[in-house]
């Protein structure tokens, strides 16, 4: 399966739709991004804080694909936000993965409180420099926070990878990256356990297009200019998941999908970026 891709503003290409791989560790994490490798996904999305960043390495060095083939990516924890610890936290995220480099690597969240993640930034600009990254990136990261960075030190991130889903659309979010060129990733792109599946406008769609509920919603994130970051723990699904580019939804159901967005939309309450501190 050829799956598009997206052209970062530092020329990097990252592939439409990426496999999300929180709260999935261990041999059976293994076999599961193994399996999604081998049926043709391209782009793997871990994190420190996921404690799988040595279950995705094993996975492709078990795999046998080229490592140049992958995209993969990992997040720098707040505990780390620190020029020093941010450089450090790098270079063993990489041990973990026994990698060489990563091809994209985010500030997990941009804790305001806290006033570090210009300095953090800086580290991975750095290390972008000495070869470790090929391309930096953020994630929950507002327009003020975006600009602040940019701002002082002359680097716009490549991605943000933010919660988008049809209860939560982001349309500001989605906007504001954009201007500043930044890509936008969706992490729990269907709204993670939320009742958005069951929607009878997704359903009829479903029946429309014959896909099923999570093909609409991946494709709707696809339209929008937007790759999604779908996980689940069932390999089947994670198959299917791949199957959302051979059809196209009209303007008029695309703004009806976003239309169900609520002013209260997140999966979990209270993570506004500008609030939320998240160290582990």
């Amino acid at each position: 399966m050829t799956i598009p891709s997206f052209t970062l503003n530092d020329g990097w290409e990252l592939p439409a739709i990426t496999l999300g791989t929180a709260r999935v560790r261990g041999g059976a994490a293994v076999n599961q991004f193994q399996i999604a490798i081998n049926d043709g996904y391209r782009s793997i999305d871990s994190s420190t804080s996921y404690d799988n960043e040595g279950a995705v390495g094993e996975a492709i060095r078990r795999s046998g694909v080229p490592r140049a083939e992958l995209v993969v990516t990992s997040k720098l924890p707040g505990k780390y936000h620190r020029y020093a610890d941010a450089t450090t936290a790098i270079q063993e995220s990489l041990y973990r993965m026994g990698l060489d480099y990563f091809d994209l690597f985010l500030i997990h969240w941009p804790l305001p409180k806290q006033d570090l993640y210009v300095e953090a930034w800086q580290a991975m600009i750095d290390a972008q420099k000495r070869g470790l990254i090929r391309s930096i990136g953020v994630s929950n990261f507002e327009p003020e926070h975006l600009d602040r960075i940019i701002q002082e030190t002359g680097v716009t991130p490549s991605v943000n990878q933010i919660e988008v889903h049809p209860y939560w659309n982001q349309e500001r979010m989605v906007t504001a990256n954009h201007e500043r060129g930044i890509l936008t990733e969706a992490w729990s792109p269907l709204g993670r356990g939320s009742s958005v599946i069951k929607e009878p406008l997704i359903q009829s769609l479903a029946a429309k297009y014959h896909k099923n509920v999570v093909q609409i919603i991946l494709r709707w994130h696809h339209q929008r200019g937007i790759v999604p970051l779908p996980r689940t723990h069932n390999i089947a699904h994670q198959r299917t998941n791949l199957d959302i580019f051979d059809f196209q939804l009209t303007d008029d159901e695309m703004a009806q999908i976003a239309a169900l967005t609520k002013v209260e939309g997140r999966v979990v309450a209270g993570q506004d970026p500008n609030v939320y501190e998240e160290f582990e």
